[in-house]
């Protein structure tokens, strides 16, 4: 870092922001003369800051914040986002996908372009592309909260001395793309479904890509565009795309947390809890892939009591088995099995038809002594039913359950019955499993003792429990309640919960019949 070399400390308790930015431009301008007067110095330097492009952002750049007096500041970057310029260097060399994973207000998307235009500048026939979901986060002239319009700012205030020969920035760097004619390097910016489509990039940077409407297709549109594409994003819930790659462990994240950051402190997080709500609190500054989404039905927190949990009584009862067959291609069948409100088995498979996937469940209830089995009777659960009427499963009370049809009969509460309550029995199948994951978290935290029966223990599974905080509710006219679509969920990347579905199918009896009878379809 060339300017800091010269510079003596300026950490001390009675500096303040304006007196070091002062002092830093003060710096600067002696820097620049030196490049001035000595051609020597000024391509030794040109050097050093085509391979370290923290360096260059520390030294020559400067940032726009309203909040501040002088809004416009030095690019002074503390230590985090040093190691997050040299992270994006190293995936840009290694040609690799990264992910950035970040809090509110880490200066995340300011970072990338400004690692863009260094490469814009020093890298010859670099092109840089930047997408995100609407056109206006990506440019909107005027508008410092848009993606090229940080760009623009970070480029006037430049020095000229690197401005490349013949460059304006009123027609260099028009809507959604800055072209520099001496070296033939780009930056491009694009918004929809179809990013990066047709297109090919150094390196692609996918702004909030978990708020993307339909990633799915973004995913499909970008699969070739680049060998460097980098998702960046505050936290979105679960079962998205974004989630997904945080979590599979198979490319490189990079995690700005708020207590990084040297301007915050604990004070100013309680600040943030008091006067933020707190989803958003959730969503922006810590992180919380299960609390940043409102109306998730069964909650993190409450399903972790579950795992594990055991007391005298849990495994007394029947055994019971719900089976969610596979209605998509890439979908699982699952078995799930209790003994009492007690978890003994989850199997999952993606082999087989539907015939096939219903006697390969029968197989492992007459292992496991099961002879009730609940089963989703629409769509390709026809197959099920057709499977279980032979004779060779006498032995099964094989039971079709039509989550579409209404609630059951009855009362929810006092107040309201069941018909008031829920929109259908799929809404009511979920809310009762909300209730009861939460007795389980009130009576191991001995906030109120219940029943055994009206708890459950479930095994560590993490692909069942995340799938668990995936669906959402919302409520209808007259105060229904109703779970989202497979089609909502499908709209926002996530996929079909098939082993939560089998858990609440299991747990659905003996609530939606009647009696123990051979076959029955409710």
């Amino acid at each position: 870092m060339l300017i800091q070399q010269e510079m003596i400390p300026l950490e001390t308790p009675k500096t303040s922001i304006i007196n070091r930015h002062n002092f830093t431009l003060i710096k600067r301008q002696r820097l620049l003369l030196s490049f001035l007067s000595s051609v020597e110095v000024k391509y030794a330097a040109m050097l050093h800051y085509k391979n370290n492009p923290a360096d260059f952002i520390n030294d020559w750049m400067m940032t726009y914040d309203p909040r501040s007096k002088p809004a416009m500041l030095v690019f002074s970057l503390w230590d985090r986002q040093k190691e997050y310029i040299k992270w994006l260097q190293e995936r840009y060399i290694k040609k690799e996908d990264g992910l950035v994973e970040k809090c509110r207000d880490a200066g995340a998307t300011y970072l990338s372009m400004a690692f863009s235009i260094w490469l814009f500048l020093f890298h010859e026939g670099s092109k840089v592309s930047f997408g995100s979901r609407k056109e206006a986060l990506v440019d909107r002239v005027g508008d410092p909260d848009s993606i090229f319009e940080k760009g623009r700012i970070l480029l006037r205030y430049l020095p000229k001395i690197f401005y490349p020969k013949g460059f304006d920035i009123d027609k260099s760097c028009t809507f959604m793309k800055f072209i520099n004619h001496f070296n033939n390097a780009t930056i491009t910016g694009e918004a929809g479904d179809n990013i990066g489509r047709g297109g090919r990039s150094s390196i692609y940077f996918k702004d909030e890509s978990a708020y993307y409407e339909r990633p799915l297709l973004i995913e499909s549109a970008l699969s070739m565009n680049s060998d460097v594409k980098i998702d960046l994003s505050t936290p979105n819930g679960i079962g998205n795309p974004f989630y997904d790659k945080r979590h599979a462990g198979k490319i490189p994240v990079f995690v700005f947390d708020w207590r990084e950051d040297p301007r915050k402190s604990q004070e100013w997080y309680e600040h943030q809890k008091e006067s933020l709500d707190p989803v958003i609190v959730a969503q922006e500054i810590d992180r919380d892939y299960f609390s940043s989404v409102e109306n998730i039905c069964v909650a993190n927190e409450y399903l972790q009591a579950t795992i594990d949990f055991d007391m005298e009584g849990l495994d007394s009862g029947e055994v019971v088995a719900g089976l969610d067959v596979a209605d998509e291609g890439g979908d699982e069948n699952c078995l799930f099995i209790r003994k009492g409100t007690k978890q003994i088995h989850l199997s999952f498979w993606k082999e087989g038809n539907t015939g096939q996937s219903a006697r390969k469940a029968a197989f492992i209830c007459k292992e496991l002594g099961c002879k009730i089995l609940m089963y989703d009777n629409i769509g390709v659960g026809a197959g099920v039913k057709s499977e279980y009427s032979n004779e060779e499963y006498n032995w099964l009370i094989a039971i079709g359950v039509n989550t579409g049809k209404e609630p059951t009969r009855g009362e929810y509460c006092p107040e309201k019955k069941n018909s008031d309550m829920f929109y259908n029995l799929k809404a009511q199948l979920w809310w009762l499993m909300r209730r009861r994951v939460e007795r389980t978290y009130e009576h191991r935290n001995k906030l109120k003792i219940y029943q055994p029966d009206e708890l459950i223990s479930l095994q560590n599974d993490k692909q069942m429990i995340n799938e668990f905080c995936r669906p959402k509710y919302e409520m209808r006219a007259g105060g229904k309640i109703i779970m989202e679509s497979k089609e909502k969920m499908r709209a926002r990347g996530i996929k079909s919960p098939n082993r939560a579905d089998a858990c609440i199918l299991c747990y659905a009896y003996p609530l939606v019949i009647g009696s123990h009878v051979k076959f029955r379809t409710i």
